[in-house]
C-alpha cells in the first residue's frame, strides 16, 4: 500500500526523470541538465525513503540507516573515483569533507528542525547516538592528528615527502577500515539491542521485505544515473553561475550528490522516526570518513594519482567543530526544533566561510 507521500513521489519521478533524460539526449546546456537532474533526485528521495522505512520496520533502524547511507554514498564513491582518475585531488578531498559535515550539520539539523516543528520532542536511542558520536570523534582524530604532527614538524602538510605521506596515509586508512568493520559487527551483531528504536508509536511494515528491497535497488540505480548526469554538468553549470571551485567541492557537490539520503532522513524525522534519521545522517558521515576515504587512498595508487590523507587546516577545523556540536546535541537521546536550527546555523556559517575563502 502506498502512502500519499509515496504516491506523490512516484508521480513526480515519472514526470521529471524522463525530462532529465531528454535534456541529456538532446545535448541541452549544462545548466539545464544540472537543474533537471537536481530536481529528479528529490522525488527519488521520497521513493528511497519509503523503501528504507519499510526495511527498517522489518530489520530495525540500524540496518535501515546503514542501507540508506551505503546506497547514498555509492554516488559519492563513484564521483570520487572519476575525479581521482582525472587527477582532481583537491576536489575529491573537499567533496569528502563536505559530505561529512553536510550530513552531520545540514541533514541532521534539518531533520531535527522540521521534525521538531511537527513533533514537540523527537526521541532516539541515546546509547546508539553515543556509539555513533564516538566513531565520528575517532575519525576526526585520525584525520586531524597526523596533519598536526606534519604541520608541527615541517610547517605545512606539503612539506612532507610524497613517500612518507603515502605511508602515513596507508597506515591511518588501514586503522580506520579495521575500526569501521568492528563498528559494523558491534551495531549489527554483538550489541544489536543497543541500536533498537525508541518510539511511542510503533509501526508495522506494509510492504513485503522483497518488495522494499527491489524498490530500494531500482531507486538507487536511477539515482546513480541522475547523479552521473548532474556531476557531468556540474563544472560548466557552476561556472555559468559564478561560483568558486572551493565552494563547489565543499558545499554544492555534497548537497546535490547526496540529495536522496538527505530527503530520506528528513522524511523519517517528519514521521517521528528520529532513530532512522540519526542513523542515516551519522552513519553516512562515519562511512565517508572511515570507509570511503581510506578506500580512495588505496584506490588512488592504481588510478595513477596517489592521494594522501592530509587535508587542509580549514577542512579539518570544519570537521572538528561539526563533530563537536553534533556530539553535544545528540547526547541526551532527544531533540527539538531549536537544536536542529543550531546545527543548520553552524553549517550556514561554514558555507559562508567556504564561499568567501574560495573567491
Amino acid at each position: 500500500m502506498l502512502t500519499g507521500a509515496t504516491r506523490f513521489s512516484v508521480i513526480a519521478a515519472l514526470a521529471v526523470v524522463p525530462l532529465s533524460f531528454l535534456v541529456v539526449l538532446f545535448h541541452a546546456p549544462a545548466l539545464a541538465i544540472f537543474i533537471c537532474s537536481s530536481l529528479s533526485l528529490m522525488p527519488l528521495a521520497g521513493i528511497l525513503s519509503s523503501a528504507t522505512d519499510q526495511i527498517s520496520l522489518w530489520r530495525g533502524p540500524a540496518i535501515g540507516g546503514l542501507l540508506n547511507a551505503t546506497f547514498g554514498n555509492a554516488t559519492e564513491l563513484i564521483f570520487s573515483l572519476v575525479a581521482l582518475h582525472q587527477g582532481q585531488l583537491e576536489l575529491v578531498r573537499a567533496s569528502l569533507i563536505g559530505s561529512v559535515i553536510g550530513n552531520i550539520l545540514l541533514v541532521l539539523g534539518l531533520s531535527a528542525l522540521l521534525g521538531g516543528l511537527k513533533h514537540r520532542v523527537l526521541k532516539f536511542n541515546s546509547e546508539a547516538a553515543q556509539a555513533h558520536a564516538t566513531m565520528m570523534a575517532l575519525s576526526a582524530i585520525a584525520l586531524l592528528v597526523p596533519a598536526l604532527f606534519v604541520w608541527n614538524k615541517q610547517g605545512a602538510a606539503g612539506g612532507l615527502s610524497a613517500d612518507k605521506a603515502l605511508h602515513l596515509s596507508f597506515g591511518v586508512a588501514l586503522v580506520l577500515l579495521v575500526v569501521y568493520v568492528g563498528g559494523l559487527v558491534f551495531s549489527l551483531r554483538t550489541h544489536e539491542s543497543l541500536f533498537r528504536a525508541v518510539s511511542d508509536n510503533p509501526e508495522e511494515p506494509t510492504w513485503k521485505q522483497w518488495s522494499a528491497a527491489l524498490v530500494l535497488a531500482g531507486a538507487t540505480a536511477v539515482i546513480a544515473v541522475e547523479s552521473n548526469f548532474l556531476v557531468g554538468s556540474l563544472h560548466a553549470a557552476v561556472h555559468s553561475l559564478g561560483l568558486s571551485p572551493v565552494f563547489v567541492g565543499l558545499i554544492i557537490i555534497p548537497i546535490v550528490g547526496n540529495a536522496a539520503e538527505h530527503g530520506a532522513a528528513i522524511l523519517m524525522a517528519l514521521a517521528d522516526r528520529m532513530d532512522v534519521s540519526l542513523s542515516i545522517a551519522v552513519s553516512s558521515s562515519t562511512q565517508i570518513a572511515m570507509f570511503v576515504i581510506p578506500l580512495l587512498v588505496f584506490f588512488s595508487i592504481p588510478l595513477g594519482h596517489p592521494m594522501s590523507i592530509l587535508f587542509t587546516p580549514f577542512e579539518l577545523i570544519a570537521l572538528t567543530v561539526s563533530v563537536l556540536i553534533a556530539t553535544v546535541i545528540s547526547s541526551d537521546g532527544k531533540s527539538h526544533w531549536l537544536e536542529g536550527a543550531q546545527l543548520v546555523a553552524v553549517y550556514v556559517v561554514l558555507a559562508l566561510s567556504f564561499y568567501y575563502v574560495g573567491t
